[in-house]
């Protein structure tokens, strides 16, 4: 059993709670023990940083310092929380006064201060093929997906060095781990464009039309299903699919899910939500 401190991110315990019912079954399966973030915080979800840079970076600090605390590196399921985390541990570790200024104000407000040389931050993902293996995913499948499902990584997180060993420019650790759950990848060109979700609210027409760009790419590649490795992006492909299609004059009809929902069908878990979405895939996907 290996054990992560983790952080579920701005939207799992929230708009997204099947991210929080699948995440830890899968986990058990896999031999993942997930020691909870006691007290974390939002990481501001690159929208706080648009405002007020040194207010995001502390709130990181923050959430960096509970998991030094807890004694384990951090796994996160959202593809926008590991970049974050990522780009603020990597400033603090080169940028001293960067660490002194957020460290002045958690030492001020929570009596804590942040090492910053003693942690690191990973996607479920990355985890999965670099720490668990291939082999043992493979040999915990229960149900194989048997659907063609296309990959949505989301630029956030596809930087070196938070993606682990995997491609920044042209991943694959998601198709790799598809075809291990029984899976077949589909290709197709838009897997790490950005849906906007940061510019939402503000910059509406533009986000949809980011939106559906990815949704009628993985649909005309000849994908049933979207399996999202970024929980704040999920929001836009699937539940602003109709209005982003209306928006871009584009087909976006098709099921959208979270990574760890995907996972969990394959390992054995909440067969009646497996059967469900391959209706939806048979019914939406085609």
């Amino acid at each position: 059993m290996v054990k992560y401190s983790y952080y579920p991110g701005n939207v799992a315990r929230q708009s997204s709670r099947e991210i929080e019912d699948t995440i830890h079954p899968l986990c058990r399966s896999l031999g993942i023990e997930l020691v909870e973030i006691t007290g974390y915080n939002s990481d501001g979800g690159n929208i706080i940083k648009q405002g007020n840079r040194e207010l995001q970076l502390a709130l990181n600090a923050r959430n960096l310092a509970l998991a030094e605390i807890n004694g384990h590196d951090i796994l996160t399921v959202c593809a926008s929380s590991q970049g974050i985390m990522h780009e603020s541990l990597d400033t603090f570790q080169k940028d001293p006064i960067a660490l002194a200024n957020a460290n002045r104000v958690l030492e001020k407000t929570t009596g804590m201060t942040l090492k910053a040389d003693e942690i690191t931050t990973s996607h479920l993902l990355h985890i999965l093929i670099d720490e668990i293996g291939i082999d043992k995913i493979k040999a915990a499948v229960v149900n194989p997906l048997d659907l063609d499902i296309a990959c949505y990584y989301g630029p956030h997180m596809q930087r070196k060095g938070a993606c682990g060993e995997d491609d920044p420019w042209n991943p694959t650790y998601m198709e790799q781990l598809i075809t291990a759950l029984g899976g077949q990848p589909i290709e197709y060109k838009s897997k790490t464009s950005s849906v906007g979700n940061p510019s939402l609210l503000s910059l509406g027409d533009s986000v949809m039309k980011m939106t559906a760009r990815v949704l009628n790419d993985a649909k005309k590649a000849g994908a049933k299903v979207l399996v999202t490795a970024c929980s704040q992006s999920h929001s836009n492909l699937d539940s602003y699919q109709g209005k982003a299609g209306r928006v871009a004059n584009k087909q976006t009809n098709i099921p959208v899910v979270n990574l760890t929902e995907i996972i969990a069908f394959a390992l054995g878990h909440f067969t009646d939500r497996y059967a469900q979405l391959r209706t939806r895939a048979i019914i939406i996907g085609s």
